[in-house]
């Protein structure tokens, strides 16, 4: 038996995963920007914004957590928060 979440149970993040996430998300906002200093705040609030519309979506949808996992928090944020 596995420790694994079923994906068709929604999955709300921790605290600390919702942290690195967006942690993550800041960076890619970053490096989208060529990591031009003097915009991390910025980076860090667009993140938390974009963080949470994706947690939003995924329990709209009615998507686990296995369905992040699989698609990879770049990709999703690509797909389902950067083409409003």
């Amino acid at each position: 038996m596995t420790n694994e979440i079923p994906d068709s149970i929604p999955h709300e993040p921790t605290a600390a995963e919702r942290h690195e996430m967006i942690a993550t998300a800041a960076y890619y906002l970053a490096e989208r920007r060529g990591f031009a200093p003097g915009q991390s705040e910025v980076d860090w609030l667009a993140a938390e914004l974009q963080i949470d519309a994706l947690l939003a979506e995924m329990r709209r949808r009615g998507l686990g957590w296995q369905a992040l996992t699989r698609t990879g928090l770049r990709n999703a944020l690509h797909v389902w928060v950067s083409s409003d």
